[in-house]
């Protein structure tokens, strides 16, 4: 993925401007958990002293007041209340060990934790399917759905929620036939510009070089099938509510 095309898209752009707005103030240091290329890193610094980056390998990249750091964040390595804020946006989704994670971010934080999640994403749509064992992966690697506010919220028990935000477009959705369907086909449509491998055997995803006549029927009935349903679904009250994205803060102080 070309993280710079994705951060001047018009959706990441309106997503990285709730995040920030969502941002605590008058706190002096944050931990930015799933740091990546460093883009929320470096735009943390207009709001807080020092930014510890976090990642799984140590982030190569140098921006003033800000600390690469290799780490899991299931297992953070540092002390209780390390940290007066810690941020968290695109990294829970991806997590295996979800309760596990948000007890290490509640632990390491001292006053306010911001978390943003993708909002009642259906994980069906443009999955892949791995070459090597035949098995289809979420797209992107998300193996966590977060359907409402609910479902967030209950990861931090104990804590205030003090702000909740929904960006961002709709997201599509399919159905059970659609998926059964676009399986059959090998997922020739999936999203495989991405780094997560296969979650079962590690392999890298990469898109069907070949495809046959019955891969290709099966693709398009599956297409014709999921217009008809954005077609009769449409209108329908309570239909995928919300935005794209939803951003929660939480307190530790009642």
């Amino acid at each position: 993925m070309n993280l710079q095309t994705y951060h001047e898209s018009d959706a990441e752009q309106a997503r990285t401007a709730d995040l920030l707005r969502l941002l605590p103030r008058g706190r002096s240091s944050i931990l930015d958990i799933g740091a990546r290329d460093g883009h929320f890193s470096r735009l943390l610094t207009d709001y807080f002293e020092t930014v510890t980056a976090l990642d799984l390998t140590q982030p190569l990249w140098e921006f003033p007041r800000v600390f690469p750091v290799a780490g899991d964040v299931t297992r953070l390595q540092f002390a209780d209340e390390s940290f007066d804020c810690v941020f968290c946006a695109e990294v829970l989704e991806h997590i295996l060990e979800l309760e596990k994670a948000c007890a290490e971010i509640r632990r390491v934080a001292k006053h306010e934790i911001v978390i943003g999640v993708p909002h009642n994403q259906d994980t069906r749509v443009c999955r892949n399917t791995c070459r090597s064992c035949g098995r289809p992966n979420p797209a992107w690697g998300h193996v966590n759905s977060f359907f409402n506010q609910k479902r967030l919220a209950a990861l931090f028990p104990g804590l205030k929620v003090v702000a909740t935000s929904l960006v961002g477009p709709k997201r599509a959705a399919t159905n059970p036939v659609s998926t059964w369907l676009m399986d059959l086909a090998g997922n020739p449509w999936g999203d495989y510009d991405q780094e997560e491998p296969c979650l079962y055997c590690g392999a890298p995803l990469s898109r069907p070089t070949q495809r046959s006549l019955w891969s290709r029927a099966s693709s398009k009935m599956a297409v014709k099938l999921n217009s008809i349903q954005e077609a009769l679904t449409k209108w329908l009250p309570g239909d995928q509510p919300g935005g794209a994205w939803i951003h929660m803060v939480f307190s530790k102080h009642k």
